[in-house]
């Protein structure tokens, strides 16, 4: 129960556990093309109807294209409670399309809070087009967030790059003058 409640409601407060994720972020030692790569692949995962795993088929993407794993579980956030509605339409509609079978505008319209039930009664009409329709507009978003992600990283590792090279030199100088006083 214990760590059921860590998940919820953290002891050292939710402010402390996102501070902790960005500041792990900002310092992942990987190149740019890495980072935004992992990126990509958790935001792919995220139009995959197998809920419950996006953070393990982004990991395994991230792995088999030699992109950062830890950038890969952030990029699976993309998929969230505000825009799986949308990404499930789009993967159902398109998928429907796609196989020449439009999927029951019901199940679109009651919400993602049935969709496991509706998922295990009738797998052959519904996770097969989401899976298919879920290919292009993955594909589509995890692109344009790698095109996003690797321009944004690379500044920031340059910026960082040289805030800590001038924070060296003073230091160097500092010590310098100390010296030859």
């Amino acid at each position: 129960m214990e760590v059921v409640r860590a998940y919820i409601a953290p002891r050292t407060g939710w402010r402390r556990v996102i501070h902790y994720w960005r500041h792990r972020m900002q310092r992942l030692p990987d190149s740019p093309t890495r980072i935004a790569l992992g990126v990509a692949c958790g935001v792919y995962a995220s139009f995959t109807p197998f809920f419950g795993f996006h953070f393990m088929i982004a990991a395994g993407l991230a792995w088999l294209l030699r992109g950062n794993i830890f950038a890969s579980a952030i990029g699976t956030f993309f998929g969230n409670p505000l825009t799986f509605p949308f990404i499930v339409a789009i993967c159902l509609e398109l998928g429907g399309l796609i196989m020449g079978s439009p999927v029951d505008s019901d199940f679109i319209e009651q919400g993602l809070h049935q969709m496991a039930i509706m998922l295990l009664r009738d797998i052959s009409s519904l996770v097969i087009p989401y899976f298919v329709g879920g290919i292009i507009p993955g594909l589509i978003s995890a692109v344009a967030s790698y095109m996003v992600v690797r321009p944004l990283v690379a500044t920031y590792q340059r910026r960082r790059r040289n805030r800590l090279i001038a924070r060296t030199r003073a230091r160097i100088a500092k010590q310098n003058n100390v010296v030859s006083e």
